[in-house]
């Protein structure tokens, strides 16, 4: 589980840092941690489908609704459809640096339209554990930090898919990480 121990303002400091670092980072190497969270959901099967088990618990203790547990419900398949979808997003062409349009000033200056990361990207999310890893791939692949809120609901589940992309990134070396 995810203790908070910074304030709301540090993390987002930490993730502003990291994103200069993160728009200066390569495809390949976003790419290959991309790769490698998808690896990481694979290996620790066990451990995400464990954590979520206990989020299940609690909302069927808690009486939510079938239809929110169904959304928390993390299942071999489910998590096999996550790493698929982190390594598609991996296999998209890189948007950064991307020309969208351009031309040529009478003066001679050149005008061009190109893609550039955002910076930091803020989530907030519901009873969603999948999106924990959705965002954070498409984030990497975009070249931007970000900042994930998920529900209470899935606390265990959202702490070990962030520790999974946590490790994941650690492993590529060059990219900028924050644990918790």
């Amino acid at each position: 589980m995810a203790v908070q121990t910074r304030s709301v303002a540090q993390i987002c400091a930490d993730a502003k840092q990291a994103s200069r670092a993160l728009a200066r980072t390569d495809s390949a190497t976003r790419n290959a941690a991309l790769e490698a969270i998808a690896a990481g959901l694979e290996a620790r099967l066990d451990d995400v489908l464990e954590a979520n088990a206990l989020d299940v618990k609690a909302g069927e203790d808690a009486e939510i609704s079938s239809a929110l547990l169904d959304r928390l419900r993390l299942t071999p398949d489910r998590v096999a459809g996550i790493a698929r979808g982190t390594r598609e997003i991996a296999a998209l062409r890189d948007p950064v640096g991307e020309v969208l349009e351009g031309f040529r000033l009478p003066n001679g200056l050149d005008v061009r339209k190109v893609r550039v990361p955002l910076g930091v990207v803020a989530v907030v999310y519901e009873s969603r554990p999948n999106v924990t890893i959705d965002c954070t791939a498409l984030a990497i692949k975009s070249g931007n930090a970000i900042v994930l809120r998920g529900s209470s609901m899935a606390e265990h589940s959202n702490a070990m898919l962030a520790e999974i992309a946590r490790e994941a990134v650690a492993g590529v070396g060059s990219l900028p990480r924050r644990s918790r």
